[in-house]
């Protein structure tokens, strides 16, 4: 059964940082690209950022320079890393991971950005 749990959301102010964590089970996590999503109220789920199985990575223009993804294959784990962020990044985040045109998705993480 394939599992990705999200964890490290939370309410920041404007400005702060929090890094999110997806650990994954049931797959063959190196060979997996693995991607974060965004899904705020009222408005379609979107890709914020994605790592290939060899490390490369790309990021939607509304975080570049912003926030980082990176991923721990002896873990299993992938992370994002957001620094500076704004209220606009308020969303509940997915982490998603994509292989031979089956992807999975996990339940998702509440980030919160207000003061």
């Amino acid at each position: 059964q394939v599992q990705l749990v999200e964890s490290g959301g939370g309410l920041v102010q404007p400005g702060g940082s929090l890094r999110l964590s997806c650990a994954a089970s049931g797959i063959i996590f190196s060979i997996n690209t693995m991607g974060w999503y965004r899904q705020a109220p009222g408005k379609e789920r979107e890709l914020v950022a994605g790592i290939t199985s060899f490390g490369s990575t790309n990021y939607a223009d509304f975080v570049k320079g912003r926030f980082t993804i990176s991923r721990d294959n002896a873990k299993s784990t992938v992370y994002l890393q957001m620094n500076s962020l704004k209220s606009e990044d308020t969303a509940v985040y997915f982490c998603n991971s994509y292989r031979a045109g089956l992807q999975y998705w996990g339940q998702g993480t509440q980030v919160t950005v207000s003061s």
